[in-house]
């Protein structure tokens, strides 16, 4: 049985370095920091009335959507970001050479 996923609207808050998804008053969000050498995703916070719909990832579609749009490779500290990004082979060619063995991808 699979479910219909739903669509959000990513906002990117330059402001405060960090992608948002607003539903019902509350905000999820994905932390970002432009480096030279890459974009630094550190932490995700998802309210958990939120959990189960596709937030997280539509956060983490939306920022690797940013990277490849600048041209920059992604660091993903945050375990929510690399574990979805492990999952998903379409976004492996944007992890930062120095974490591609973290994730347990092949160069």
């Amino acid at each position: 049985m699979s479910r219909q996923e739903e669509t959000f609207e990513v906002i990117n808050n330059e402001a405060a370095g960090r992608f948002e998804v607003h539903l019902d008053g509350a905000v999820a969000y994905a932390e970002y920091r432009l480096l030279e050498t890459g974009i630094l995703f550190p932490h995700t916070e998802v309210p958990t009335a939120f959990e189960g719909r596709g937030v997280g990832g539509a956060l983490v579609r939306h920022a690797m959507a940013f990277a490849r749009q600048r041209g920059q490779k992604v660091i993903p500290v945050c375990t929510f970001f690399a574990g979805y990004i492990a999952r998903h082979p379409e976004f492996h060619d944007l992890v930062h050479p120095q974490y591609r063995k973290a994730l347990g991808l092949q160069d």
